[in-house]
């Protein structure tokens, strides 16, 4: 199996939280139904308006387990926010379709943009 490096974006994040917030990232099955994992390599949080605004990450596992990467992070004016700084993170695809899905979400509507760095199928 070969590694790809991908990025992905979600552009103007809506203010939905939790499970609905806006998918970024969600891991694929492998070939013939097998697992999957992905290494999170960095996420990009990108404030575009000129105002301070807050940014949030959620992993919604496909085991049920949810949890937050980063919640309500401030962001200042037409800066970004490098939410992974030198950690990395490991999400996974069950086989059976059910795959872990990283979510991004804004305090303000349309003001944040947001981009993932993964290394698939490791």
């Amino acid at each position: 199996m070969a590694n790809d490096f991908k990025r992905f974006t979600v552009s103007s994040a809506t203010t939905s939280t939790g499970s609905s917030a806006d998918a970024l990232y969600t891991v694929p099955s492998g070939g013939s139904s097998a697992a999957l994992e992905s290494i999170v390599i960095g996420v990009t949080l990108a404030n575009k308006t000129s105002a301070g605004i807050t940014g949030s990450i959620y992993l919604d596992g496909y085991d049920g387990t949810d949890t937050y990467i980063v919640k309500d992070a401030t962001i200042p004016a037409g800066s970004s926010l490098e939410v992974m700084a030198g950690n990395k993170l490991v999400v996974q695809n069950s086989g059976s379709g059910a795959g872990d899905v990283i979510r991004v979400s804004s305090g303000t509507a349309t003001a944040l943009d947001a981009t993932i760095s993964v290394l698939e199928d490791v």
